[in-house]
């Protein structure tokens, strides 16, 4: 209470203050118009005092005491010359009147006379508090004392608002120093008077020269190319570099207080790949269509983008409740009554459970992306990743044959080529069941998609990274020269609903995952994007491989071929051709071994799986 009276009181000191400034404005710009037009002050001093007390009330009643005139811009502007304006009307009036009664003591023409001198003074004190502010801030940047110095990539709009907002808001602790951008025009010209200083190319310069705290990426129509480029040589830096969200930008308008980190995803040097949208639109809408696992990163990715394409119903399939149920509200966020979504729980070991599911919802197609993913932790149980990832993938798939579905994707993994780990060995066996299933089965077309790493999903080493510098480190790798393919989580959903596309005969489509990526490289970038010098400010410590982890991965075969598809980013992969009998043999076998024995899982595994490593 105490507070709100203080805050009351200091307002109307305020408003008090301003209303004997203007009135003194009115009695100043009077006389030097009398003065002008050679009129004697005695004969006007008590009209003056009317035109005080008029104009005073007429700034009042226009909200001119209502405005904090440090922030004055172009509507505050307005404000003062209508203000002006209508004061002058008014002084009319009055002068009028005044003459009538007093005979003529005033002339019309000192009060026109008046009307600029009155709009220059009251508007000039008025701009003043902005103008001493804006010295204050220029101060401020200069001496950026307890405030971090800024380099703000782009000078287009984003920069425009973003350097405003620096600027006005010391508490966000940035002071803008300078911008670079490509566009030759820009160049040395200046932004809120902050200068357009060089090029993209100059950062590393210039980011030197003028001590530069933070980088701050504005430009947020950069095409993913672009983008990569800026940030390679922003990496080049020891600053924190950030980036100005995209959406915001167009649709909410910049918050400089949601600077973003750098997704790691800007990292990656390859371009993304696009669906053929008529061709996936072509077997999901107006469908439903089931997602095993559908609370994980990629199931829910999966879920995120067939809502782009109408399903009749979208059934998420999940044994953890709670991922499954956030992935629930954000589609009922984003879609309301538009999107048709069910969570179902329940586990794929569970034969009468997927049953009692598959009768229910009677899914057109299904992607099977459940399973135990986590290299160290399966080696640890193996025998549980043989029940989920095998059995839980021969159990759903049955379930598919059973109740008429057309399409069964999995959702495979690299790490099934020459395993050297328990997860890749299970993966490898599950990719035996989609061609057994296939080969048996006359209404469902049963296919396998596998790829590398994709980057933040859980599990990811990205993720590892954030957290660990975040921590102020050490940054942990498991060898100088390991390295891995990668790719975005987006971009691994659009090819799995793209291939799914194009399901038939049992295939493994292979997504193009580019060029290998050396681990130890992307860390020291992604610390100095970080704003940290690798070794030096942060450590990265080499902990040697984990069990089951290999130097590099692989994505085919020693006996397999890679044939081209007619979609750009997915191969076909021509596996060795093992009987059906053959696989039902293995898994007849796998199971009543793990049944039996499952502290021997690792073996049995390498008696089904030739190309296995790790037993």
């Amino acid at each position: 209470m105490f507070f709100r009276i203080r805050t009351r009181t200091q307002r109307l000191l305020q408003m008090s203050l301003w209303m004997l400034g203007d009135a003194a404005c009115v009695l100043l710009s009077a006389g030097i118009a009398l003065a002008l037009t050679g009129a004697r002050w005695q004969q006007v001093f008590p009209v003056g005092l009317v035109l005080a007390l008029a104009d005073v009330a007429i700034f009042a009643g226009l909200g001119l005491y209502r405005s904090l005139w440090r922030f004055a811009g172009i509507r505050e502007l307005v404000q003062i010359t209508l203000g002006v304006t209508t004061a002058g009307v008014a002084n009319v009036g009055i002068v009028v009147a005044s003459s009538m009664m007093a005979g003529g003591a005033v002339s019309l023409r000192a009060v026109l006379a008046m009307l600029p001198i009155l709009l220059i003074l009251v508007g000039g004190m008025r701009l003043m508090p902005r103008i001493g502010w804006f010295v204050r801030m220029e101060s401020s940047v200069n001496a950026a004392t307890n405030r971090k110095r800024a380099l703000v990539v782009g000078a287009g709009v984003a920069a425009d608002v973003a350097i405003a907002q620096m600027q006005t808001r010391p508490d966000v602790g940035l002071a803008p120093c300078l911008v670079v951008d490509d566009a030759p025009q820009k160049l040395y010209s200046r932004i809120h008077g902050v200068p357009v200083a060089g090029t993209t190319a100059d950062i590393p310069r210039l980011a030197k020269e003028y001590q530069i705290d933070q980088i701050i990426f504005a430009i947020p129509s950069a095409s993913a190319e672009q983008r990569r480029r800026i940030l390679e040589i922003c990496a080049g830096t020891k600053c924190h570099t950030k980036i100005l969200p995209t959406m915001e930008v167009l649709m909410h308008g910049v918050k400089i207080e949601r600077l973003q980190d750098i997704n790691p995803n800007d990292l990656l040097n390859r371009q993304e790949v696009l669906l053929d949208v008529a061709s996936v639109r072509a077997y999901v809408q107006g469908q439903t269509v089931l997602v095993t696992g559908g609370g994980g990163s990629i199931g829910s990715e999966l879920c995120r983008q067939l809502a782009l394409f109408s399903p009749r119903k979208l059934v998420v399939f999940d044994i953890y409740e709670n991922n499954a149920y956030e992935l629930y509200m954000d589609l009922k966020r984003q879609y309301g009554d538009g999107l048709d979504v069910d969570v179902a729980i329940g586990s794929v070991r569970d034969m009468a459970r997927l049953r009692q599911l598959f009768a229910q919802y009677r899914p057109a197609a299904v992607f099977h992306a459940a399973a135990h993913k986590h290299v160290p932790l399966m080696e640890d149980s193996p025998a549980e990743a043989v029940k989920n990832n095998v059995f839980g993938t021969l159990n759903t798939a049955r379930a598919a044959q059973e109740y008429g579905v057309q399409r069964f994707v999995l959702i495979s993994t690299d790490k099934a080529v020459n395993p050297a780990n328990v997860m890749g060995a299970t993966k490898h066996m599950a990719e035996m069941v989609i061609q057994y299933m296939n080969a048996i089965s006359t209404t469902t077309q049963y296919v396998a998609v596998r790829f590398g790493n994709v980057l933040g999903s859980n599990g990811s080493v990205i993720p590892l990274f954030q957290r660990q510098i975040l921590a102020g480190g050490p940054v942990t790798v498991t060898h100088r020269d390991i390295t891995r393919y990668f790719m975005t989580i987006p971009e691994a959903a659009r090819l799995v609903l793209q291939a799914g596309s194009m399901a038939r005969e049992g295939q493994i489509f292979i997504l193009d995952m580019g060029e290998p990526v050396r681990i130890d490289d992307f860390a020291r970038k992604f610390i100095r994007l970080s704003g940290y010098e690798p070794d030096v400010e942060m450590p990265i410590v080499y902990t040697g491989l984990r069990p089951g982890e290999k130097m590099y991965e692989e994505l085919l075969q020693d006996c397999e071929q890679m044939e081209n598809t007619s979609f750009p980013g997915i191969l076909v992969g021509c596996v060795a051709d093992v009987p059906p009998d053959e696989i039902l043999r293995r898994l007849e076998y796998l199971q009543k071994a793990v049944q039996e024995e499952p502290e021997r899982t690792k073996e049995f595994l390498a008696q089904v799986v030739s190309t296995y490593r790790g037993a």
